[in-house]
């Protein structure tokens, strides 16, 4: 999920700062890679994260979650594309994405660091 974000932030910065035609083919080949980086793993996540036989209740979460959050940041995507332009609107997907690429490398870090203290201390 880190290289899936990470790879959403730069798509989403190169199309804040896109100049040609070209330039947004390119990035929409590489969000395809976003998208097949991210797709497979949160859905095997979920899997990972509650038991067998709540696996449908929990893809049905997932994906309801997906749902409602959609909406508003498609509208805050809008409402600062209009108010202050293309490149700030690209550029703070990019910047929540790569920030939620880097909590996740600390927040992971942490959580091996706790599970290898609790692993010596046993």
């Amino acid at each position: 999920m880190i290289l899936a974000w990470t790879v959403y932030g730069l798509v989403y910065l190169g199309f804040a700062f896109a100049s040609k035609a070209y330039h947004i083919w390119v990035l929409f080949f590489i969000y395809g890679f976003y998208y097949g980086l991210a797709e497979g793993t949160e859905r095997a996540w979920v899997a990972d994260l509650v038991e067998e036989s709540k696996r449908g209740t929990a893809y049905g979460a997932y994906h309801f979650c997906i749902g409602m959050a959609a909406l508003p940041a498609s509208l805050l995507m809008g409402l600062i594309w209009k108010a202050v332009g293309v490149k700030w609107a690209f550029s703070f997907g990019a910047a929540l994405a790569l920030i939620a690429a880097l909590m996740a490398i600390l927040l992971l870090g942490d959580q091996e660091r706790t599970a290898s203290i609790e692993s010596k201390t046993t």
